[in-house]
């Protein structure tokens, strides 16, 4: 399997309001960045989209080291989702399950992938992490998309 090093991250401007997500991917010498937004949505969203869409982005089934400050995605993923399901998507307290179509997304991508994850604090030291910051709080304000992976040379 083809190893890669994946960071991600989610912005909001207001609690909903205008989003954006980002990625940066690390395979080899090369380096893939690909961000989106949203032109309502929640901090919670951008950041799963942030995971679905880099997931998304590989061609293949790889192993995943992903570094993600959102501790609502990596709890969600390797706790939560496994109770959601039996459930039927409701939580403990039967209500639906909150961004159920993206943590549905986000199974099916990570099935495809061998992936380890690694929760990192968000605006510290971590350049890949910090350029995620950047590129999502950047597709918030302006509402772009990069509309694919932008690769560079590392």
């Amino acid at each position: 399997m083809k190893k890669v090093i994946m960071s991600t991250d989610g912005a909001c401007i207001g609690n909903p309001g205008p989003g954006g997500w980002a990625c940066v991917l690390r395979f080899g010498d090369r380096v893939g960045e690909l961000y989106g937004c949203d032109p309502k949505t929640t901090n919670n969203r951008m950041e799963l989209t942030a995971v679905i869409r880099g997931l998304e982005a590989l061609k293949e089934p790889s192993e995943v080291s992903l570094s993600i400050d959102s501790q609502y995605v990596q709890l969600g993923i390797s706790e939560w989702i496994h109770k959601w399901k039996r459930n039927g998507w409701r939580t403990s307290t039967k209500k639906d399950v909150l961004n159920k179509d993206l943590w549905i997304e986000l199974d099916a991508a990570v099935g495809r992938h061998k992936i380890r994850w690694e929760w990192v604090k968000g605006h510290a030291q971590h350049a890949d992490n910090n350029r995620c910051d950047e590129l999502a709080n950047r597709a918030a304000r302006e509402q772009i998309s990069s509309g694919g992976v932008i690769l560079r040379d590392a």
